[in-house]
C-alpha cells in the first residue's frame, strides 16, 4: 500500500509540473534540488521529505492561485456546425522553414505562416541568437534576417525547452559553428521519443554529440568532401529527414538520403531549398538526391502549403456533430487514404475539382461533408508513414470510432504512450479499453455528455478530446490547454 501511494504522489507531482510547462530541470531549479531527485519522485515513488518539501513549495503558486490561472476553454456542446472554414499553413512547415533561413544569408520571408505557440517558441529562439525578426501579424508574414554569426550562447532556453523543433537547429547550424549547445527537446508528452536517428544521419556531416547537463553538446568535425555519398535514415521520420535535407543543403556535392520521408512538411521544405538555388530530384519519394551550396545569399520568398492535420480536425468536428460544412484548401495528397477509411465508415463528403496552392506545388480541393451514419471498418486503424494513414491524425480516429457502429481496434505503434491518453475520451461517455500502451479498442456509438477535465499533455489527443465536447451534450471545461495552442 505504501508502494502504491508512493507511486501515486510521483504521478501527481509529474502532472502539476507538467501543466506549469515545466521540464523536469526547470522543476529540479524552481526547488533548487537535482533533477535526478526530481526524477526519482516522478518515477520512483521517492518520498524522500526534504526533496518533496521543495518540490511542493516550487508548485504551490499553481495550487494557490487557482485552477483558472491556466487557460482553459468552456463549451456548450450538442451543437450543429455550419458554414464554411478554410485551412491555414501548417504547422510543422512552418516550423521547418524557420529552421531552414538559418542556411541563409540573405533575407527570408515567410508568408501566412501559422500563428500557433510552437510557431513563437521558435521565432523566440531565433530572435535570442541575433536573427532579426519582423512579424507582421496581420498579414501572417515573417522576414528573417540572420546576423553576420549566430549569438548561439545567448539563446532563450526556455523557450527553446517548450519545443521539440529545436532538435531541427542541428541540421543548418552545423555549417555554421564547429561547437554548440541545444538545449534537451520538449513539446508533446508521448513517451521516449530518441534522437538517435538525428545523430545517426548527421554524423555523416562530420558531427558529434554528447549528453550533459539537461543540453545536447555539438562537436562539428569540418570535412571536404569531393565524392558523392549516400545516407541511409534508420528511421522514415519526418523531422530527421528534415535535418538531413538541411545537412545537405549546405554544402556542395551530392548527397543520396535514402528511406527518406516524403510528407507534406518534408516536400514544402524541398520546395523552399529550391528556391534557395539546391538542387533536389526525388521530391515526394524515398530517394532525395541533393546537390547543395557551400554559401546562400538570397532574398526568397515562399507560403508554406495548408495543413492536412488541421483539414482532419475539422472533417472530425463535422462528423461529431452530424454538420454539414465547407473546407476549402484542404491538400488533397495528404489525405487521401484518411477519406478512403472514413469512406468505408459510410462517411458522405463532395469533393470539387484540384487546384494549386500558392507554392505552385502543392494540390488542393474543397470537402463539404454530410451527416453521415457511420459504422466500424472491417479492419483496424493504425498509421503508416506517408503516403499512409498520418500519425498525426490517428488521435482523430478513436473519437470518430466512438461516434460509429460497431467495435473498433486502433493501433498507435509510433509512440510509446500516446494510445493512453485516448482514455480520456470515457470522461465524455465514450468507451474505449486500453489493451496495452499501442492499442484502444473502441466500442460506439457514444451519447456524448459534458464534464471538466485537465487537457492531456499531447497534442493530438487534446485535440481529438476537444472535438468530442463540441458533440457533447451540456457545458464541457478543457482546461490547462497552452498544448493546443502550440
Amino acid at each position: 500500500m505504501k508502494r502504491d501511494l508512493a507511486t501515486s504522489l510521483g504521478w501527481l507531482i509529474q502532472q502539476a509540473r507538467k501543466r506549469r510547462g515545466w521540464t523536469v530541470s526547470e522543476l529540479a531549479s524552481a526547488s533548487g534540488v537535482d533533477s535526478l531527485a526530481v526524477k526519482a519522485v516522478e518515477e520512483e515513488g521517492n518520498l524522500d521529505p526534504e526533496t518533496l518539501l521543495r518540490v511542493s513549495e516550487a508548485l504551490r503558486d499553481d495550487v494557490e492561485s487557482g485552477r483558472d490561472s491556466f487557460p482553459c476553454l468552456r463549451i456548450e456542446g450538442g451543437a450543429t456546425l455550419s458554414g464554411t472554414i478554410e485551412v491555414k499553413a501548417s504547422k510543422n512547415a512552418s516550423v521547418a522553414l524557420l529552421c531552414a533561413s538559418l542556411l541563409n544569408r540573405g533575407r527570408t520571408t515567410i508568408r501566412n505562416i501559422a500563428q500557433i505557440e510552437e510557431v513563437s517558441r521558435i521565432i523566440e529562439v531565433l530572435a535570442s541568437i541575433g536573427v532579426e525578426v519582423s512579424w507582421d501579424s496581420k498579414a501572417r508574414d515573417v522576414t528573417l534576417v540572420p546576423p553576420s554569426r549566430l549569438s548561439l550562447e545567448t539563446m532563450n532556453v526556455e523557450a527553446a525547452r517548450r519545443t521539440r523543433s529545436i532538435l531541427m537547429f542541428l541540421g543548418p547550424v552545423l555549417h555554421k559553428e564547429t561547437e554548440f549547445n541545444l538545449p534537451f527537446a520538449g513539446g508533446c508528452d508521448l513517451g521516449t521519443r530518441t534522437v538517435e536517428p538525428h545523430l545517426v544521419a548527421l554524423r555523416s556531416f562530420g558531427l558529434a554529440v554528447d549528453v550533459h547537463d539537461g543540453a545536447y553538446q555539438v562537436a562539428v568535425t569540418k570535412r571536404e568532401f569531393a565524392f558523392d555519398r549516400t545516407i541511409v535514415l534508420i528511421e522514415r521520420g519526418d523531422t530527421v529527414t528534415e535535418n538531413a535535407l538541411m545537412a545537405a543543403a549546405g554544402q556542395p556535392f551530392l548527397t543520396e538520403i535514402r528511406n527518406a520521408s516524403s510528407n507534406y512538411m518534408v516536400q514544402d521544405l524541398c520546395f523552399f531549398l529550391q528556391k534557395l538555388g539546391v538542387i533536389i530530384d526525388g521530391v515526394g519519394t524515398t530517394t532525395l538526391r541533393v546537390t547543395g551550396l557551400s554559401d546562400i545569399d538570397v532574398d526568397v520568398d515562399y507560403s508554406p502549403s495548408e495543413d492536412p492535420i488541421e483539414a482532419m480536425s475539422f472533417l472530425t468536428a463535422a462528423i461529431l456533430t452530424r454538420s454539414m460544412i465547407t473546407v476549402r484548401r484542404a491538400p488533397i495528397e495528404f489525405l487521401e487514404i484518411e477519406l478512403a477509411i472514413l469512406a468505408e465508415m459510410g462517411f458522405e463528403c463532395d469533393r470539387s475539382a484540384e487546384y494549386a496552392a500558392v507554392n505552385g506545388k502543392t494540390r488542393l480541393v474543397d470537402l463539404t461533408t454530410h451527416p453521415s451514419e457511420l459504422r466500424a471498418p472491417v479492419d483496424k486503424i493504425h498509421p503508416m508513414p506517408f503516403p499512409g494513414l498520418n500519425i498525426d491524425n490517428l488521435p482523430f480516429f478513436a473519437a470518430i470510432a466512438a461516434s460509429a457502429q460497431g467495435s473498433t481496434l486502433l493501433h498507435d505503434w509510433v509512440y510509446d504512450n500516446r494510445a493512453i491518453y485516448l482514455t480520456e475520451l470515457n470522461r465524455l461517455g465514450a468507451s474505449v479499453r486500453l489493451l496495452d500502451p499501442h492499442r484502444v479498442y473502441i466500442e460506439g456509438p457514444t451519447h456524448w455528455s459534458g464534464t471538466e477535465m485537465i487537457c492531456p499533455p499531447a497534442l493530438r489527443p487534446a485535440v481529438a478530446i476537444m472535438l468530442a465536447m463540441l458533440a457533447a451534450k451540456g457545458s464541457s471545461t478543457l482546461r490547462n490547454i497552452y498544448v493546443i495552442n502550440r
